[in-house]
């Protein structure tokens, strides 16, 4: 492996492993600090307003919340490496379509840092190297 193959590979872990923490947080707040019923609630009567049927909000909520500290646990241990980030991609495709349909002029601060991290996953996947998909 040359010098720079190394360098994308260490590279490719720090982003895999800071993303990976992002969401584990999150999802993990989400499941067990919050408590998914509370997430529900929080966007129940918006969603009622908007006429989005109550199924949706709960199908939404539990896939993401689910999706985020799963899928974070995945890229910190390098497991699955090849379909995790497609997975958290069609995540976050969800939360950003859920929260413009809620609240057209939402910020995306919270949002922004995972797509461009998540965007250099997929970029840096031909160094892939350090992670359990490589030891198994």
């Amino acid at each position: 492996m040359s010098q720079p193959d190394i360098n994308f590979s260490i590279a490719e872990v720090f982003v895999r492993c800071f993303l990976g923490i992002l969401f584990i947080f999150q999802g993990y707040d989400k499941l067990f600090v919050v408590k998914i019923k509370n997430v529900i609630n929080a966007f129940h009567n918006e969603a009622d307003r908007k006429h989005i049927p109550e199924f949706l909000v709960v199908f939404t909520s539990y896939f993401t919340s689910i999706t985020e500290f799963a899928g974070g646990i995945l890229l910190v241990t390098g497991l699955f490496h090849q379909f995790v980030p497609i997975i958290l991609a069609i995540n976050l495709l969800i939360v950003e379509f859920a929260f413009s349909f809620l609240r057209p002029m939402w910020d995306l601060q919270h949002v922004f840092p995972r797509v461009i991290l998540l965007t250099l996953i997929f970029l840096l996947s031909d160094y892939f190297y350090f992670g359990l998909d490589t030891l198994l």
